[in-house]
């Protein structure tokens, strides 16, 4: 009688730790903590599982040394001229680390002679993507140079790969006008007029460019 109730709470036993098991081995649902996208908590900007992509873009050759190719186009609020988005500056001084552009509400967080970086700050209850973006000027030789331009951002918040294809597609010809643009300018040509924007299309925190958010300049929050 004794053994077979003790072999009774063994098997007992067994059964319970399979089924915990079972349950620790089934990956999280959609929305829930730890699913691709989504918050790691609630209330969280955090994303749990991101995925992180980048863009680059970079001119034809640009007929001017490299520091006039930067004093035309470099100024931290040009991106207003060549993006055809209108810019001010909010915060700080243009060009100086800590600045901060009506586009997107971006910041510089970083610099160079020839370069910048800047990303966009983290919105309460809204998934941070950590865009950044780094405008570079790069010599080829003493009267050349080119226009480099790069995005980095999280974009597991969108619905499938094919929705994150669309948005790199469209990232890349936003921002790939705008190099062409800079060379233009930079060479001294005009413009060509701007398209006309429509109602639809800009996506993102903060305007064209943007993503789960939108805002020219950016990345899934504005560019």
């Amino acid at each position: 009688m004794r053994n077979q109730f003790s072999k009774s709470i063994v098997l007992t036993a067994i059964a319970i730790v399979g089924l915990a098991g079972v349950a620790v081995a089934q990956p999280p649902g959609p929305g829930a903590p730890g699913a691709q996208g989504a918050p790691a908590a609630a209330g969280s900007s955090a994303v749990a599982n991101p995925t992180y992509v980048s863009i680059f873009m970079e001119s034809a050759v640009i007929n001017k040394p490299a520091a006039e190719v930067w004093a035309r186009v470099g100024k931290y609020c040009d991106i207003g001229e060549w993006l055809r988005v209108p810019c001010t500056i909010t915060s700080g001084k243009d060009g100086e680390v800590g600045t901060v552009r009506s586009i997107g509400r971006e910041i510089l967080v970083g610099k160079t002679d020839l370069s910048y970086t800047y990303t966009q700050p983290v919105q309460a209850g809204r998934p941070y993507d950590l865009y950044h973006g780094t405008l570079e000027v790069k010599p080829l030789s003493a009267t050349t140079s080119k226009v480099v331009y790069t995005l980095l951002f999280d974009n597991s918040m969108m619905v499938d790969d094919a929705a994150r294809e669309a948005d790199k597609t469209r990232r890349r010809t936003q921002f790939q006008t705008a190099v062409d643009n800079m060379k233009i300018l930079a060479e001294g040509g005009t413009l060509p007029p701007a398209p006309a924007r429509g109602g639809g299309g800009g996506g993102g925190r903060g305007g064209p460019g943007g993503a789960p958010g939108g805002a020219p300049g950016g990345a899934p929050r504005g560019q």
